[in-house]
């Protein structure tokens, strides 16, 4: 069956924000706008659990107002098929976001147009960079009260580094927020009423200052500066084409289709980023959005195709996004539920039928499609085939994770992979009743196959099985999603903290194994340094025997050895990172040496050496900021300092005050307890992980004593 419609009438784009920045509201409108539903949901009217937007369908996203799991609808435009994927705002969810961010050609990144750029807006963007997606910004909320799009435009400069081209300015805002004037097209657009149905008048660039005139003075310099701001948006879009750009200059004409094809080619290549305003919630600017990620954000593959690599992940070629070649897919999500498997993949070559076999290359291992179905939210549809630019999901796949490439058996490749975050805290699990152990066991294999920043632990010492997740709310959500959707029920112990250790100085140490037991022994020694490496530089071996000192044969037993004996340190019992273990000579045995005696002889150097080294102990380190009235700001600073956190901003947002600063995870459990008793319900704060610190001497047997609790 050819292809129905060209490549360069798709889109595959991701709404991206941090939490309540509007993006599921955004997406409501999108699809009312696009005629996929008629009528629109908010979210504020879900937490009853009667009813529910599109995208956040599940049980515990109608409770908590809130997007969970990032999920895929597919709208037309103008003749262009949009596949919209809305992700999760919260920091405990980000997995979502990096995993949509890495299959997706562009993404909409909506801010708050009183918040400004916000704690997870910086990392869904730095994650945007890592995956390099076009973007456009989108200021949603300019009907709020303390709405100030100067401020979040300067946010996105200063904080994000990014190249802004300011296409639309907002007309009016807060109550007197009544549309936005299209720098590209030269006009202005005034809606009648905030109905979903309300049109809007077209008025010349010139003439708004004649029409309107707002309370507040920054709101009319906006209209003032029209001429001043339009100009700046055709000498920065146009410097991008010479013979444009020199027109421009000599006699003040332009092209309009070449202006937006140099907006276009400087957002594809990442060299711009366009600016447009609006209010979902009021029905304003969303239609101007959908033209914006029409005429701006890339078709798939017009930005390059996915990096083919090496089983090491070394990048060794480039795959295009093209019908004409093997079928290869990247697997970005996987779903299970009571009904079986779903397992979303990006399509980035060939075509994929209804009954093909599939050769999964990371593990090896042959899958049948069996079904392919097109998802709509919580919705499916089935079709029989898909193409290279598609989203789709196959069901009932039984060894494909996320991350995993899929491919024509005859020509296999590996596409690159996906980089997870590692998880911070942990709880135990067990069952509520005694003769669910085995159905807990399989529902949390489940559960972790599905999400990567999800890890399962069995603790050797006590028995007991460990879930270990991003926050608080990440793991409260998983065992709630046990019991929704595959109908197991878990009680969850207290949270604790991923505690890491490192060496605290660099240690040349030799250990000799020796044993002679009657028959062939064993012996085995090793000198080894251990350095202390950057932070993020994790486990680095290096053979540095000279002379064959040590046979070629049990290098890998060393190696082996090292990285094993780091999951387990000799301070408390945590992973060790971070440390470059350099082998340097040794000494074997013709008859009794083996792999078996050089692997127990580096575990015990490694020990040693670890306590010889002052060994520290590193904490994770949390990016906080708290989002309060001006009233409550020292009792809020008082309360970081106390716990062990040092303030790195404070200012104003809006009507409201904000501290942004780095606590310790150990002092964050029941924060949100007492931001409630100290801001009288009105505080709100946002937390994710930074980096690892180490732990103040004194305080290391204290943080273990509260631990073992």
């Amino acid at each position: 069956m050819a292809r129905k419609k060209p490549l360069t009438l798709y889109r595959n784009i991701g709404i991206i924000a941090h939490i309540d920045a509007g993006k599921t509201t955004t997406t409501e409108r999108i699809l009312y706008y696009t005629g996929r539903k008629h009528q629109i949901v908010d979210v504020h009217d879900t937490k009853d659990g009667k009813g529910s937007t599109t995208t956040d369908y599940m049980e515990q996203e109608r409770k908590r107002g809130i997007t969970i799991q990032s999920a895929a609808v597919t709208a037309e435009w103008k003749g262009h098929q949009i596949n919209v994927i809305d992700t999760p705002g919260h920091v405990d969810f980000t997995i979502e976001v990096n995993r949509s961010l890495r299959v997706l050609d562009g993404a909409v990144v909506v801010f708050d147009g009183v918040a400004g750029v916000e704690p997870q807006t910086e990392t869904n963007w730095r994650l945007a960079d890592q995956y390099k997606v076009p973007r456009l910004c989108y200021v949603n909320k300019m009907d709020r009260i303390g709405a100030n799009f100067a401020h979040c435009v300067q946010g996105i400069r200063e904080r994000l580094g990014a190249h802004v081209l300011l296409c639309q300015v907002p007309l009016g805002s807060s109550d007197e927020f009544v549309g936005m004037a299209d720098l590209v097209a030269g006009v202005g657009y005034l809606w009648a009423s905030d109905d979903k149905d309300s049109v809007w008048e077209t008025v010349p660039l010139e003439q708004l200052e004649d029409r309107l005139t707002f309370g507040a003075s920054a709101d009319n310099a906006w209209i003032a500066d029209l001429p001043k701001l339009r100009q700046d948006l055709l000498e920065t879009a146009l410097a991008l084409d010479d013979d444009a750009f020199e027109r421009l200059l000599n006699t003040g004409g332009f092209d309009p289709a070449v202006l937006k094809r140099c907006i276009r080619q400087g957002t594809v290549t990442g060299a711009l980023v366009p600016v447009l305003c609006g209010s979902s919630y009021k029905n304003k600017g969303v239609q101007q959005l959908l033209d914006a990620v029409v005429d701006y954000l890339p078709y798939p593959g017009e930005n390059g195709g996915i990096a083919l690599v090496d089983e090491d992940g070394h990048v060794i070629g480039e795959q295009v996004v093209t019908d004409d070649a093997p079928a290869r897919a990247l697997a970005f999500k996987v779903i299970n539920d009571q009904f079986g498997t779903l397992t979303f993949c990006r399509i980035y070559s060939g075509v994929i039928n209804k009954g093909d076999t599939l050769l999964n290359v990371t593990r090896g291992r042959k899958e049948r499609v069996g079904r392919i179905v097109e998802v709509q939210a919580d919705h499916t549809r089935e079709i029989d085939e898909v193409r290279a630019g598609d989203i789709c999901a196959f069901v009932s796949m039984k060894d494909t994770e996320t991350g995993d490439s899929l491919s024509d058996p005859t020509h296999p490749a590996l596409l690159e992979r996906m980089r997870f975050p590692d998880p911070v805290i942990s709880v135990s699990v067990e069952p509520k009743n005694r003769d669910d152990v085995d159905k807990l066991s399989s529902a949390l294999y489940k559960m972790v196959k599905a999400d990567p920043s999800l890890k399962l632990e069995v603790d050797q010492e006590t028995g007991e099985t460990v879930l270990k997740g991003m926050g608080e709310l990440h793991l409260e959500v998983t065992i709630d999603r046990m019991r929704t959707e595959l109908g197991v029920e878990a009680n969850m112990g207290k949270p604790r903290v991923s505690f890491r250790e490192a060496f605290g100085k660099t240690v040349e140490h030799t250990y000799t194994h020796k044993k002679q037991t009657g028959g062939s022994g064993q012996f085995a020694e090793v000198t080894m340094i251990f350095e202390p490496g950057e932070p993020g530089s994790g486990v680095v071996f290096s053979d540095e025997v000279v002379g064959g000192r040590v046979p070629r044969e049990y290098i890998p037993a060393v190696e082996h050895s090292v990285r094993a004996e780091a999951q387990e340190g000799q301070v408390a019992g945590y992973e060790v990172v971070d440390f470059k273990a350099r082998l340097i000579d040794g000494k074997y045995h013709d008859v009794d040496s083996s792999a078996l005696a050089f692997e127990i002889a580096t575990r015990q150097c490694f020990r040693e050496a670890q306590k010889l080294s002052r060994p520290k102990l590193l904490e994770p380190i949390m990016r906080l900021e708290v989002v309060m009235e001006a009233d409550y700001l020292g009792d809020v600073i008082g309360d970081i300092n106390r716990r062990r956190g040092t303030v790195s901003d404070q200012g104003h947002k809006g009507s409201s005050a904000f501290v942004q600063g780095f606590v310790p995870l150990a002092e964050m459990f029941g924060y949100i307890n007492f931001l409630r008793s100290a801001t009288r319900g009105r505080g709100t704060f946002s937390m994710e992980f930074d980096h690892y610190q180490e732990v103040p001497t004194g305080m290391v047997e204290k943080l273990m004593e509260k631990e073992a609790k």
